[in-house]
């Protein structure tokens, strides 16, 4: 058994062959297609977070209202960008997004990647210590809000404050128990997988990755996840290790699916550069029949290592055709790989 989701990139353009043409088509549909999502019993809605793009960039009250609208699946990020972040104001806004939910937050952060502007962080505010780089200074922020979701006291009360305060130091709120236990890292690197297990997050493995061996993507994504898995088991963590990875899977079931995806039957893993000097590998896409899906996906290492399996999805086609495509995993493919 596996949980399955869908992730969204949120593009919207005013293309006429697009039914995301506008930030408000993407943010409502994004709250429409969760709730359709959930009735065809789907796990989980994640949403990647990009700034100075015409895709989705402020995650909280979009997630805030999913989570009104919903009541049992998963709401996450795959993933925030910390280099852009106030991380005490992004303890409050986790907060309340995972109260309005019941709980149901899965916040996906990472020190972030190449973005639309050159080092977008600076217009936010935020510059790298002395000595530091901005990977530096995206960990180093995610490690003040993994303490600050603890919910412990920190900050001096005003002896004269406008209401009553409690005794000791004050806390961040509103508090949500538990959300400490429900961050995800997105991990490029091996060495990062191995620091986020240290520190107790959750993994995320895209669909692409550091080229460290020159081996497949998936035996690849396959060992980062062993070596992730590991790591947690000797940092002592009492809860179970979770792992997702993200792939691009289309099953052909009549001529529209044929049009859009048909030609991405036979294709393969990629060499590109995501950064300067740094080699990167991508992971093929998946498309075709459903038993040809069966026989491929069986064969992926690194889906068989994660406990959840995100689907990519082609959001500016619209709600109706994006649930075409989940529904004809859930009840085409996934049966044949045990994962319902």
């Amino acid at each position: 058994m596996k949980k399955i989701g869908f992730l969204s990139f949120g593009h919207w353009s005013n293309h006429p062959a697009y039914q995301a043409r506008t930030a408000a088509d993407t943010l409502l549909q994004s709250i429409d297609l969760a709730v359709a999502a959930e009735e065809i019993g789907l796990d989980g809605a994640y949403f990647r977070v990009h700034h100075f793009a015409a895709q989705l960039a402020s995650p909280f009250p979009l997630l805030s209202a999913i989570g009104a609208k919903t009541s049992k699946i998963e709401i996450g990020t795959g993933v925030i960008d910390m280099r852009y972040e106030n991380p005490l104001y992004m303890v409050e806004d986790a907060g309340a997004a995972d109260l309005i939910s019941g709980g149901r937050l899965q916040l996906g952060i990472s020190r972030g990647s190449p973005e639309q502007v050159i080092d977008g962080w600076r217009y936010f505010g935020y510059e790298p210590g002395e000595g530091e780089t901005d990977a530096d200074m995206g960990r180093k922020k995610a490690l003040q809000f993994l303490e600050q979701l603890k919910g412990v006291g920190f900050a001096q009360p005003n002896p004269y404050p406008m209401f009553p305060n409690p005794p000791g130091l004050l806390r961040l709120e509103p508090y949500s128990k538990g959300l400490r236990e429900r961050i995800w890292w997105g991990a490029s690197s091996n060495a990062t997988a191995i620091w986020a297990a240290e520190n107790g997050m959750f993994l995320q493995s895209s669909t692409l990755k550091e080229d460290e061996s020159g081996k497949p993507f998936h035996i690849q994504q396959a060992e980062q996840i062993r070596l992730y898995k590991d790591a947690w088991k000797k940092a002592g963590h009492k809860r179970e290790p979770r792992v997702s990875v993200s792939r691009s899977i289309f099953a052909l079931m009549n001529d529209q699916d044929r049009a859009y995806f048909g030609r991405d039957t036979n294709g393969g893993d990629k060499i590109g550069n995501i950064e300067k000097n740094k080699r990167a590998i991508f992971g093929r896409s998946y498309a075709g029949e459903p038993d040809q899906l069966i026989k491929e996906l069986a064969k992926d290492e690194a889906i068989q290592e994660a406990d959840t399996l995100l689907l990519t999805i082609p959001n500016t086609l619209g709600v109706d055709y994006n649930i075409h495509v989940l529904s004809s995993i859930l009840e085409h493919v996934a049966p044949g790989l045990g994962w319902r």
